[in-house]
């Protein structure tokens, strides 16, 4: 193994415990990711499209792939969706094209 396999490797580790860690973050403090009401550079994670993976990093106001967490329970009053509405949002859009 080269050692560009070795720091791949161990970015590719690093990247995936953050995820998780986040996942488990919201899960552990009762909130939940709403996504499409976050403000540009805002975000709390990651976005559907996989453009970025960081906080902040969200380029435009109410991005409906960019989310940030919430108390559960408060996204609808938001006007935010789930993951799932906004994947399902997401694909409506490109097939329109």
């Amino acid at each position: 193994m080269t050692t560009r396999h070795i720091v791949s490797s161990a970015l590719a580790a690093a990247l995936g415990l953050g995820l998780g860690a986040a996942k488990a973050h919201g899960d552990a403090t009762g909130k939940q990711k709403c996504y499409g009401i976050a403000k540009a550079c805002q975000n709390d994670c990651s976005n559907l499209a996989e453009t970025h993976d960081c906080a902040g990093e969200a380029h435009a106001d109410n991005d409906p792939g960019e989310w940030q967490y919430v108390a559960k329970g408060t996204c609808k009053k938001l006007g935010g969706k789930t993951e799932a509405q906004a994947k399902a949002q997401l694909a409506k859009a490109a097939r329109k094209g």
